[in-house]
């Protein structure tokens, strides 16, 4: 098919079909550009002058002082920091006496399974029992040392220390035999500086 397209240009076929076609046009005028609408105008902003700051005079003391003495420097107010108790939360252990640390698991294991009466104003209350604590870590023989004086506050204890039976390790070697565990809702706390 080239070779033809190529015979038939070579001769002038395809050349007068082309001239036919080509003069046959017409040039047409361009369309003209379609005009912009107006603009608004835009106003410049208007200046406003800011109103002059008003000199109050010094008092005559004022004025004598030398100038480079600075006014007093005032301390800002006291920031207040968020509380860092979360209820629920374990109280972190800042001693690193074996005896204390493990007298402290033994309060958190009666406290974690206290489930303290809900509807009872019990800011007051203070029940206190004595524990036997043996050297593989049973817990036995409950005494109380001092009870809160109402009894669905002193029934919850009790169902606290029933559920706690025995530790999970030992005890260390100089652990003494019995131990107090206090339940109350006022934690005491140690003064942070003195």
């Amino acid at each position: 098919m080239l070779v033809a397209l190529y015979f038939a240009a070579r001769q002038g076929l395809l050349g007068k079909q082309l001239k036919k076609i080509s003069i046959n046009m017409v040039k047409e005028k361009p369309p003209e550009k379609p005009k912009e609408p107006d603009k608004p105008k835009i106003e410049p902003p208007k200046v406003v002058e800011a109103p002059k700051p008003v000199v109050v005079p010094k008092p005559v003391e004022e004025a004598k002082a030398p100038a480079s003495v600075a006014p007093p420097v005032v301390a800002p107010p006291a920031a207040e920091l968020p509380s860092f108790e979360f209820e629920g939360g374990k109280a972190v252990i800042s001693s690193s006496d074996p005896v204390e640390i493990y007298k402290n698991a033994v309060e958190y294991a009666f406290r974690s399974k206290w489930n303290r009466p809900v509807n009872v104003a019990d800011d007051g209350y203070i029940a206190e029992v004595e524990v036997s604590v043996e050297k593989n870590g049973r817990i036995s023989d409950p005494v109380w040392q001092k009870d809160s004086g109402n009894s669905q506050w002193d029934d919850s204890v009790r169902a606290a220390i029933s559920a706690v039976s025995s530790m999970d390790r030992p005890p260390p070697t100089n652990f003494p035999p019995r131990i107090i565990i206090r339940f109350d809702v006022q934690q005491e706390t140690e003064p942070v500086m003195q």
